[in-house]
């Protein structure tokens, strides 16, 4: 696998284009349409290129130039027969002016996010597939200059209204992702993104520096619905978290605040607060002694950030690779999901050389450039938000107090039954049906089939007589994990099949896989069931399931492994079942 992290600087499009050389065997494959206004050829190249980055194989179908019209509105047409996962839609600025032009200037944008509906109504009719649409960069004609905007017939008025549409629909959505390409326009500028000599000689809106860029920003999103995104930001302190060394310069002379380039920190701290506030997970590594480096966070009245916004906080004289891999055995998330800020660049490449899975940005000499170049690098894209997230950092302080207690048992089952678990076990419904879906996404190791759900395919799902399909919450004398668990059975005759079983990796070891599947098993045996069978489908990150079926009891037979209901009997665990 290459390494996940990926950074601007070598971002071109010949090195996108080198890596459509590179083997790619054993990458996950994902079936991904692009169809554009104009000529794709070589956005078709950085897309697949990026993808390699991010340990994809992009199987790419291009439709013909122009055919945008013809290939989605005919259910019969080469798109449809590909059956992608995800189809890109590019539609530029500069064509649309031109369909303005030839329509009713008031009702324009209307007309548009009509269509634009119609387009994503046809293809996200077909089961897990996703619609990534570009929205538009702001183009002012020069008719009526700044007036324009108060003339609701201009095109800049309606390329306005087009792109509030597209906001609403991506927010009603779950199928339909905004590709935000205006982002990219107020962050670069046109001139760099737009080369007028390629536009007329070879209809290209992009420039070739333009390429990668966009290339990532629609291989971000595929590898976030994906499952492949990052969870957790580790933060050094000193120079990082704020300016000075804690140690040495005490707490009064740590730069913070509103003044000179404590102000830089202070606006980097807000960042990382607006993270932990939104899920992301927010750890200290640090080279200090614990009480010196915990003192800002107490004390300080400019810090924004405070002790109780951190889930892990380590600080010691200890290497901090050593220490990163410490931090990830509490959190139980997989390195690639990580991300660590440091100032010292040796520091930064001695987590590199031990953790080549952790991303480590190279972060510029100057402070005062540090949150602008991290913005640049979109590192926390996201396919789904819950308002469980927001809990996140509490669920995870909550784990770092059950191993520090487990530490005081010798015997298993003493700890377990000292936790008080119980499970609330529910059906899918309109209140857990976000957060089911999310934890398809999310969930890479624990995840025996790794099949991928919107919520839309939830809610399909909930609605139907062919399955039967189990939430589990898991809460215990530390606090509430929330939902962790997702089972999906199908029914097949007297058999039931485990589509999907899949579980957070914060509540292994309690038991819990067992209490799941004495759940299937009691409900195998209510609805008259003989048999129960599932699968596991090896992916580069869930080879800590290969053996689960076996290990609970179930039979090879014809590549499935199998368990009969009849003779089945319950294992042991101290969970207690509520039913919701």
């Amino acid at each position: 696998m290459p390494t996940i992290h990926v950074l601007p600087e070598i971002l071109s499009f010949n090195h996108l284009k080198k890596n459509l050389k590179k083997d790619t065997t054993g990458f996950k494959t994902v079936k991904v349409a692009l169809l554009g206004d104009s000529a794709t050829q070589f956005l078709k190249q950085a897309i697949k290129g990026y993808a390699v980055e991010l340990g994809f194989d992009f199987d790419i179908y291009e439709a013909d130039y122009n055919q945008i019209d013809a290939q989605i509105l005919d259910t019969s047409s080469e798109l449809y027969a590909f059956k992608p996962e995800f189809v890109i839609v590019f539609q530029s600025v500069q064509k649309l002016r031109k369909q303005y032009a030839k329509t009713n200037p008031a009702t324009f944008a209307e007309q548009h996010l009509e269509k634009v509906k119609q387009y994503t109504g046809l293809i996200t009719a077909q089961p897990g597939t996703t619609v990534l649409y570009f929205n538009f960069p702001e183009f002012n004609d020069g008719l009526f200059g700044s007036y324009a905007a108060k003339l609701k017939h201009t095109f800049l008025h309606q390329l306005r209204a087009i792109n509030d549409g597209l906001l609403n629909m991506a927010a009603e959505q779950t199928a339909f992702t905004l590709v935000d390409f205006s982002l990219l326009h107020s962050r670069y500028g046109s001139q760099h993104l737009f080369d007028a000599k390629m536009y007329y000689t070879a209809d290209m809106v992009l420039s070739m520096d333009a390429l990668p860029l966009v290339a990532k920003l629609i291989g971000d999103a595929i590898a976030a619905v994906k499952g492949r995104f990052k969870k957790c930001l580790i933060i050094d302190l000193d120079n990082t978290m704020w300016g000075g060394i804690i140690g040495d310069d005490g707490i009064e002379n740590i730069q913070i605040g509103d003044l000179g380039i404590g102000k830089a920190f202070t606006e980097l701290q807000l960042w990382y607060k607006q993270l932990q506030q939104r899920g992301i997970i927010l750890a200290v590594c640090s080279k200090n002694n614990e009480a010196t480096a915990k003192e800002p966070f107490e004390k300080h009245p400019d810090m924004i950030l405070k002790l109780e916004d951190i889930a892990v906080f380590v600080a010691n004289w200890n290497n901090k690779a050593d220490n990163i891999r410490s931090i990830q055995s509490i959190l139980n998330i997989g390195f690639d999901s990580m991300v660590f800020l440091d100032d010292n660049p040796a520091e930064r490449s001695i987590v590199r050389m031990n953790l080549p899975e952790v991303t480590v940005p190279e972060l510029p000499e100057d402070p005062s450039l540090y949150l602008e170049y991290l913005l640049t690098l979109n590192l926390f894209e996201t396919a789904s938000y819950s308002e469980t997230d927001a809990d996140r950092t509490r669920q995870y302080q909550q784990e770092a107090g059950r191993v520090q207690a487990q530490q005081n048992f010798t015997n298993e089952d003493d700890f377990l039954k000292s936790l008080d678990m119980y499970s609330e076990v529910s059906a899918f419904n309109t209140f857990n049906t976000p957060r089911v879906a999310q934890l398809s996404q999310r969930s890479n190791q624990f995840n025996l089939r790794t099949v991928r759900y919107t919520e839309a395919d939830i809610a399909r799902i909930a609605g139907s007589e062919e399955y039967i399909p189990f939430a589990f919450t898991l809460t215990d004398r530390f606090g509430d994990n929330g939902l962790i668990a997702v089972v999906i059975l199908k029914k097949d005759q007297r058999k039931l099949f485990i589509e999907t079983w899949l579980m957070s990796c914060r509540v292994l070891k309690r038991g819990m896989e067992q209490f799941v599947l004495n759940t299937i098993m009691e409900t195998a045996r209510q609805q008259g069931f003989e048999t129960v069978s599932g699968e596991y489908l090896a992916t580069p990150k869930n080879s800590m399931v290969k053996d689960h079926y076996e290990n609970l009891g179930f039979k090879a037979i014809n590549g499935l492994w199998e368990m009969d209901v009849k003779n089945y009997l319950p294992g042991t665990c101290y969970i207690e079942r509520r039913n919701v």
